[in-house]
C-alpha cells in the first residue's frame, strides 16, 4: 500500500501511547520489496515470540528508524505532542529520507520534506506500517522489561506500564508512584494528590 506516495515510503506507527508508566515508541520502517517477512501484521494479534522473530527479520531486510517520547516529555507536552516527537524522531532516524510516510491513526505530525497520509487501522491494511508496529511494540517491550528490573513489584515485564493489571495497580497502592509514571495521566495523578506528591516533579 502506498497511497499514491511515490519515492521511498515509510510506514510509522507508536506503541505505549495509553500506558500509566514508560515512554511512548515510534517505529518508521521502509521495506525492500525483495526482502519483506513473511507474516506482517498488526503487532497486537502476534505472540510474543513471534513479534521478537519477526523484529529481527524486519531489522535485517529494512530501514529502520526508531524514536522516543520520553515520560518527562509526555507530562510536560502531554502524550498527544509527545507521540507526534517519537515518531518525527523515528523518521529522522531512518538511514534514508523516506519521500512520503503512512501514519497509522488519525492525525499526523509534521514531516519535514515527506508528504504524509493517514490510514485508520494501517497495521491491518500497510506492511510497512505492520513492520512499524511491530518494531515499536518490541522495542518498548524490551525497555520496560528493563525497568522491571528496578522496580520488579509493578510487574512491568508483563503488563508493560499498563494500569490493567491487578499487580500494577496494587503495587502503586503498596509503593506508590514511581518516576517512570506518568503523573499527568488521571490515575496517577489522583494518587499523587491522595499521598500529598505533587502531580509533576
Amino acid at each position: 500500500m502506498s497511497a499514491g506516495l511515490s519515492g521511498p515510503v515509510a510506514g510509522v506507527d507508536e506503541a505505549g501511547r495509553g500506558a500509566w508508566a514508560g515512554p511512548v515508541l515510534a517505529a518508521a520502517v521502509i521495506l525492500n520489496p525483495d526482502c519483506i517477512p513473511t507474516g506482517l501484521r498488526d503487532s497486537k494479534t502476534l505472540s510474543e515470540p513471534r513479534r521478537e522473530e519477526l523484529a529481527r527479520a524486519i531489522w535485517t531486510c529494512a530501514r529502520v528508524g526508531v524514536g522516543v517520547g520520553s515520560v518527562e516529555e509526555i507530562d510536560r507536552i502531554g502524550v498527544g505532542k509527545a507521540n507526534y516527537l517519537a515518531m518525527q524522531r523515528a523518521v529522522a532516524a531512518l538511514p534514508i529520507r523516506p519521500k512520503g510516510a503512512l501514519i497509522d491513526g488519525l492525525y499526523a505530525p509534521i514531516l519535514p520534506d515527506c508528504e504524509t497520509v493517514t490510514v485508520v487501522k494501517g497495521d491491518a491494511k500497510s506492511l510497512s506500517i505492520a513492520a512499524a508496529s511491530i518494531i515499536a511494540k518490541v522495542t518498548r517491550d524490551r525497555i520496560m522489561h528493563g525497568l522491571d528490573h528496578d522496580f520488579p513489584d509493578y510487574g512491568w515485564a508483563k503488563n508493560k506500564g499498563y494500569g490493567g493489571a491487578a499487580m500494577h495497580r496494587d503495587a502503586l497502592d503498596k509503593c506508590g508512584v514511581t518516576p517512570h509514571h506518568r503523573r499527568s495521566f488521571a490515575p496517577i495523578a489522583k494518587l499523587c494528590a491522595e499521598n500529598g506528591e505533587p502531580a509533576f516533579a
